[in-house]
């Protein structure tokens, strides 16, 4: 069975001028200066479809791809905010980047959220 698997990845490219690290420092780098904590969220709401197809998929059990889809995309939007959050405080990276998802009334709450700073290579 052949799949795009793209369709179901995250992350961000490299040319955003923003490093996004899950760790608290940079191999390599010195941390300059320290901005702050920011976060950046978005909410989404299934449709219709997708919760009826959600429900039946439940009854038998497997993957629910048309959610797993749109959590991706939801993550990807929330991260892409990040950034841009980041970008606007003056920073060039962000690190110890996390992701908190909540239930919010009849949609879901991605939240991406980390530490703002200004790195510098070392050597």
């Amino acid at each position: 069975m052949s799949e795009d698997l793209s369709a179901y990845g995250g992350g961000i490219d490299n040319s955003s001028g923003v490093l996004v690290v899950t760790t608290n420092d940079v191999p390599g780098h010195r941390v300059d200066s320290v901005i702050g904590e920011i976060f950046r969220l978005t909410v989404r709401s299934r449709h219709l479809g997708s919760q009826i197809g959600a429900g039946l998929k439940s009854m038998v059990g497997g993957e629910l791809r048309g959610l797993t889809k749109t959590l991706v995309e939801s993550r990807s939007e929330a991260m892409q905010r990040l950034i841009e959050q980041a970008r606007a405080r003056g920073a060039n990276a962000v690190l110890a980047m996390r992701y908190d998802v909540t239930e919010a009334g009849n949609g879901t709450e991605i939240c991406a959220y980390g530490t703002a700073a200004v790195i510098t290579p070392v050597g």
